[in-house]
Protein backbone atom coordinates (compact mmCIF):
# COMPACT_ATOMS: atom_id res chain seq x y z
CA UNK A 1 0.00 0.00 0.00
CA UNK A 2 1.39 3.41 -1.11
CA UNK A 3 2.39 6.05 1.15
CA UNK A 4 0.93 9.19 1.15
CA UNK A 5 2.31 12.84 2.67
CA UNK A 6 -0.23 15.77 3.80
CA UNK A 7 -0.81 18.68 5.69
CA UNK A 8 -3.03 17.38 8.81
CA UNK A 9 -6.11 18.17 9.38
CA UNK A 10 -8.50 18.75 12.32
CA UNK A 11 -9.41 15.51 12.10
CA UNK A 12 -6.03 14.07 12.24
CA UNK A 13 -5.42 15.29 15.52
CA UNK A 14 -6.59 11.94 17.11
CA UNK A 15 -4.24 9.76 15.47
CA UNK A 16 -1.07 12.32 16.00
CA UNK A 17 -1.77 12.97 19.67
CA UNK A 18 -0.37 9.02 20.04
CA UNK A 19 2.19 9.08 17.49
CA UNK A 20 3.78 12.52 19.98
CA UNK A 21 3.61 10.40 23.14
CA UNK A 22 5.20 8.04 21.46
CA UNK A 23 7.82 9.81 20.81
CA UNK A 24 8.29 11.71 24.22
CA UNK A 25 9.01 8.15 25.17
CA UNK A 26 11.20 7.29 23.38
CA UNK A 27 13.17 10.75 23.57
CA UNK A 28 12.43 10.16 27.41
CA UNK A 29 10.53 13.62 27.79
CA UNK A 30 7.31 11.76 29.22
CA UNK A 31 7.04 12.87 32.22
CA UNK A 32 6.76 16.84 31.21
CA UNK A 33 4.94 15.59 28.50
CA UNK A 34 1.51 18.42 28.21
CA UNK A 35 0.07 18.26 24.79
CA UNK A 36 -3.35 17.02 24.70
CA UNK A 37 -6.35 17.17 21.79
CA UNK A 38 -7.39 20.65 22.66
CA UNK A 39 -3.94 21.91 22.74
CA UNK A 40 -3.00 20.97 19.31
CA UNK A 41 -6.37 22.53 18.34
CA UNK A 42 -5.47 25.63 19.62
CA UNK A 43 -2.19 26.13 19.29
CA UNK A 44 -2.50 24.33 15.57
CA UNK A 45 -5.54 25.52 14.23
CA UNK A 46 -7.41 27.99 16.13
CA UNK A 47 -4.55 30.68 16.76
CA UNK A 48 -3.71 32.43 13.71
CA UNK A 49 -1.16 31.86 12.66
CA UNK A 50 -0.61 28.49 13.99
CA UNK A 51 1.67 28.38 16.67
CA UNK A 52 3.42 25.06 14.66
CA UNK A 53 2.18 23.05 11.15
CA UNK A 54 2.36 19.49 10.83
CA UNK A 55 2.41 16.93 8.28
CA UNK A 56 1.68 13.33 8.49
CA UNK A 57 2.37 10.38 6.71
CA UNK A 58 -0.62 8.30 6.12
CA UNK A 59 -1.00 4.69 4.57
CA UNK A 60 -4.43 3.94 3.94
CA UNK A 61 -6.30 5.56 6.39
CA UNK A 62 -4.01 4.99 9.15
CA UNK A 63 -1.32 7.79 9.84
CA UNK A 64 2.08 6.34 10.56
CA UNK A 65 4.21 9.25 10.76
CA UNK A 66 4.72 13.13 12.02
CA UNK A 67 6.55 15.93 11.40
CA UNK A 68 5.89 19.01 12.97
CA UNK A 69 7.49 22.19 12.38
CA UNK A 70 7.40 26.01 12.68
CA UNK A 71 9.28 28.54 11.11
CA UNK A 72 11.65 31.06 12.37
CA UNK A 73 11.37 34.17 10.88
CA UNK A 74 14.84 35.92 11.04
CA UNK A 75 17.86 34.52 10.21
CA UNK A 76 21.39 36.14 9.84
CA UNK A 77 20.50 35.16 6.12
CA UNK A 78 17.24 37.91 6.66
CA UNK A 79 15.44 34.95 5.37
CA UNK A 80 12.99 32.53 7.62
CA UNK A 81 14.57 28.81 8.61
CA UNK A 82 12.38 25.88 9.17
CA UNK A 83 12.92 24.67 12.41
CA UNK A 84 11.58 20.93 12.40
CA UNK A 85 10.60 20.03 16.05
CA UNK A 86 9.24 16.71 15.73
CA UNK A 87 9.80 13.76 13.66
CA UNK A 88 8.50 10.32 14.31
CA UNK A 89 6.97 7.50 12.38
CA UNK A 90 5.98 4.23 13.78
CA UNK A 91 7.96 1.22 14.37
CA UNK A 92 6.09 -0.73 12.49
CA UNK A 93 6.02 1.64 9.17
CA UNK A 94 10.02 2.03 9.95
CA UNK A 95 12.02 1.12 7.01
CA UNK A 96 9.99 1.84 3.95
CA UNK A 97 10.60 5.79 3.11
CA UNK A 98 8.38 7.60 5.26
CA UNK A 99 11.00 9.92 7.00
CA UNK A 100 12.23 10.46 4.35
CA UNK A 101 9.21 11.45 2.51
CA UNK A 102 8.02 13.81 5.41
CA UNK A 103 11.64 15.49 5.31
CA UNK A 104 11.57 15.86 1.44
CA UNK A 105 8.46 17.37 1.85
CA UNK A 106 9.38 19.73 5.22
CA UNK A 107 12.19 20.59 2.49
CA UNK A 108 9.77 21.50 -0.12
CA UNK A 109 7.92 23.65 2.38
CA UNK A 110 10.97 25.44 3.47
CA UNK A 111 11.47 26.11 -0.52
CA UNK A 112 8.28 27.89 -0.70
CA UNK A 113 8.04 30.13 2.20
CA UNK A 114 11.62 31.52 0.91
CA UNK A 115 13.82 29.50 4.00
CA UNK A 116 17.35 30.12 3.70
CA UNK A 117 17.57 26.60 5.44
CA UNK A 118 16.29 23.76 8.11
CA UNK A 119 17.32 22.82 10.87
CA UNK A 120 16.60 20.56 13.67
CA UNK A 121 18.24 18.81 17.21
CA UNK A 122 18.88 15.39 17.33
CA UNK A 123 19.53 13.25 21.05
CA UNK A 124 23.08 12.60 21.43
CA UNK A 125 22.66 9.13 21.74
CA UNK A 126 19.89 8.67 18.79
CA UNK A 127 22.80 6.70 16.54
CA UNK A 128 20.27 5.83 14.14
CA UNK A 129 18.55 9.47 13.96
CA UNK A 130 21.98 10.48 13.18
CA UNK A 131 22.75 7.96 10.68
CA UNK A 132 19.30 8.76 8.60
CA UNK A 133 19.62 12.41 8.70
CA UNK A 134 23.24 12.01 7.55
CA UNK A 135 22.12 9.21 4.53
CA UNK A 136 19.85 12.86 3.63
CA UNK A 137 22.69 15.17 3.46
CA UNK A 138 22.36 16.45 6.53
CA UNK A 139 25.26 17.00 8.44
CA UNK A 140 26.13 17.60 12.47
CA UNK A 141 27.01 21.54 13.64
CA UNK A 142 30.45 20.80 15.10
CA UNK A 143 30.59 24.86 16.04
CA UNK A 144 27.27 25.36 17.94
CA UNK A 145 26.01 23.34 21.60
CA UNK A 146 21.92 23.61 22.15
CA UNK A 147 21.47 25.10 25.40
CA UNK A 148 18.04 25.91 27.45
CA UNK A 149 16.43 26.86 31.09
CA UNK A 150 13.98 24.58 32.24
CA UNK A 151 11.04 25.83 33.89
CA UNK A 152 12.54 25.81 37.41
CA UNK A 153 15.89 28.09 35.95
CA UNK A 154 13.61 30.30 33.83
CA UNK A 155 11.47 31.58 36.98
CA UNK A 156 14.58 31.41 38.98
CA UNK A 157 16.47 34.30 36.36
CA UNK A 158 13.18 35.75 35.87
CA UNK A 159 13.12 36.33 39.26
CA UNK A 160 16.42 38.45 39.60
CA UNK A 161 14.77 41.22 37.71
Amino acid sequence: MSITVRHWLESDISSVLPLMRDLAVFEQYIDSFAVTESVLLEQGFRNLPPNFYCLVAEQGSQIIGVLVYYFLPFSASAKPVLYIKELFVHDTARGHGTGKMLMQRAALEARDAGCSGVKWTVASWNEPAKRFYESLGARANPVWIEYGLDSASLETLAGQT
